[in-house]
């Protein structure tokens, strides 16, 4: 295949692989009774641990004022709460409410299982590969976001 014609299979599988990732997690939000963006959020919080509103903003893309409003919607649903940091207690970070996100793991087993089946058939060195790919085209989707807002 020339490279002209695996870039435009690069660029459709891409399209692909973010409309299945998008719906996916569309459904799952509703089951959640959330918002894509509220659903997200909480992945950050769930993957990074607590953090301030300024640290959501930049690792979302998002805008401090959108943060907001999110933090405040999240909190309302009961899925986090605002804490005083112990070092400054200016500063407030957001945690998950453990008790409002438990049970939602089930609703991953499926592709998490799915996923795991599909790592297996490939090398160590292949999954570096496509590890580094991930965290590459995450960040130029990062940089992508932050300059809409």
């Amino acid at each position: 295949m020339s490279r002209e014609r695996l870039l435009a299979a690069l660029a459709e599988a891409g399209r692909e692989h973010s409309t299945t990732a998008v719906m996916f997690h569309t459904a799952v939000s509703a089951r959640m009774g959330l918002g894509m963006t509220e659903a997200k959020a909480l992945d950050l919080l769930r993957r990074l641990g607590p953090l301030a509103a300024g640290e959501i903003a930049g690792h979302s893309g998002l805008t401090p004022a959108s943060v907001s409003g999110l933090i405040d919607r999240l909190e309302r649903k009961g899925f986090v709460r605002r804490i005083r940091d112990t070092e400054d207690r200016r500063r407030v970070i957001v945690e998950i409410r453990n008790d409002g996100v438990a049970g939602f793991g089930a609703l991953f087993e499926d592709v998490v299982q799915g996923l795991e089946g599909l790592y297996a058939t490939y090398t160590d060195e292949q999954l570096e590969l496509i590890l580094d790919f991930l965290r590459r085209s995450a960040e130029v989707q990062r940089a992508a976001t932050a300059g809409l807002g």
